[in-house]
């Protein structure tokens, strides 16, 4: 498989891993308001990544504060904005070298690929966080491992 279909294959998971946390999340009542609060930042931190490997300026808040309805509709948006990127992603662009500003203002320069693995990481790191918190609360998280997406065919 060559690198540009897994790497997308990576966000087709993401996005899948994201519906199945809302989804979750809305079935544990106003008890997860952490949860909420974390999932606005996968989200928003997926779209500055985008807009960061488009060389757009950045318009969105790291930390926002938002409500689930406000998350669902932006976790559907990101899935086609992503789609969209890789449809017109060349394999030649992995190594190039993407310079933004962090959100201390501090300028970084990363590559392409590096990029597209933290979003996927980062988004997963930040899902464990709130299968954490639901778990604690006595809600059942969502079942969101890789393995199980592609067994059930949710990730081809």
């Amino acid at each position: 498989m060559e690198l540009t279909e897994y790497l997308r294959r990576q966000f087709v998971y993401d996005a899948w891993a994201n519906r199945e946390v809302l989804s979750a999340i809305r079935g544990g009542g106003s008890e997860t308001q952490g949860a909420v609060r974390l999932m606005a930042h996968i989200l928003s931190a997926e779209g500055l990544w985008l807009e960061r490997l488009k060389g757009e300026a950045q318009s969105l808040p790291v930390w926002p504060e938002t409500d689930l309805d406000q998350c669902e509709a932006r976790a559907t948006a990101l899935e086609g904005l992503w789609m969209e990127y890789f449809r017109a992603l060349s394999s030649t662009r992995f190594a190039e070298r993407i310079f933004y500003k962090n959100s201390k203002g501090e300028a970084w320069s990363s590559t392409v690929q590096d990029v597209l693995t933290h979003v996927v990481m980062h988004s997963a790191y930040h899902r464990g966080q709130i299968a954490s918190l639901m778990r604690a609360g006595g809600k059942t998280p969502a079942y969101t491992d890789f393995i199980h997406a592609v067994r059930t065919g949710c990730v081809e």
